[in-house]
């Protein structure tokens, strides 16, 4: 299977990059609809969609990077070789929160928790979407798994989780499923309009990370911080944080 779509002239256009443009680009026609729906300033919101989307990629990278820093101080013309796979979704979600809160603070008129509620439906669609980046680049799979095993699934993923001879768990796939699950479940809280502004996003951040806390534990290419698992402790603190939203923002409506 080759990671190459096509090419023009001596440039190569990877799948990985089509896919994950795509990813992006029903991610931010998505958001820029319910932005729509809620009369939100149309110019600002695309201002901060602007201002997130370059920074989530760098967040993404940095963080996959940083973990490996080993394997890229000594091969340091691979860090900007993004089509070669390696962003993190925990780095690119932290660093589009981060340019996202500095733009909401600097524009007065956009609010925070609707903001948040927007974008979390479309950046799990995004992310759904993405894990097939991973699938064509033969990367965030599991351990090895037996012939029987992997004949349960489409005859092209067993084909994809054929690596050098063996067969391993397409956790991409799980993932993917997963995340497709969680947007139909934010898609279809956020259209109700009953909870409190935050809550989307919030049960984002405790859905997203229960799935992907189990599914990781499956993986052999985890970013470790010593005998743990990186994505791991990032999923608890954010399931946390997701809990202390929902808790907060729902004492607040009360009072």
């Amino acid at each position: 299977m080759s990671s190459i779509a096509f090419k023009i002239g001596p440039l190569s256009i990877h799948w990985y990059g089509i896919i994950i443009a795509l990813a992006f680009g029903l991610g931010i026609a998505l958001a820029s609809y319910h932005a729509a729906q809620r009369k939100i300033d149309m110019d600002k919101f695309s201002n901060l969609v602007i201002v997130t989307i370059p920074a989530a990629i760098i967040g993404a990278r940095l963080y996959y990077v940083l973990f490996q820093w080993d394997y890229y101080a000594a091969n340091p013309q691979e860090i900007v070789a993004v089509w070669h796979g390696g962003l993190a979704v925990h780095g690119g979600v932290i660093g589009g929160v981060l340019a996202g809160l500095l733009y909401v603070h600097r524009a007065k008129t956009l609010q925070l928790w609707i903001c948040a509620d927007i974008v979390a439906p479309s950046l799990i669609l995004g992310q759904a979407i993405g894990r097939w980046g991973n699938f064509i680049n033969q990367e965030a799979h599991g351990g090895q798994v037996s012939e029987e095993f992997i004949s349960k699934f489409p005859h092209f993923i067993q084909q994809g989780m054929l690596i050098d001879g063996n067969y391993y768990h397409p956790t991409f796939l799980y993932e993917s499923i997963w995340n497709a699950f969680v947007f139909c479940i934010l898609f279809w809280l956020f259209r109700r309009r009953t909870l409190p502004d935050g809550t989307v996003a919030a049960l984002y951040l405790i859905l997203y990370s229960v799935g992907r806390f189990f599914i990781e534990g499956l993986r052999t290419d985890s970013l470790m911080l010593g005998p743990l698992r990186v994505a791991q402790v990032v999923s608890v603190l954010a399931i946390l944080l997701g809990l202390s939203i929902i808790y907060f923002r729902n004492r607040e409506r009360a009072n």
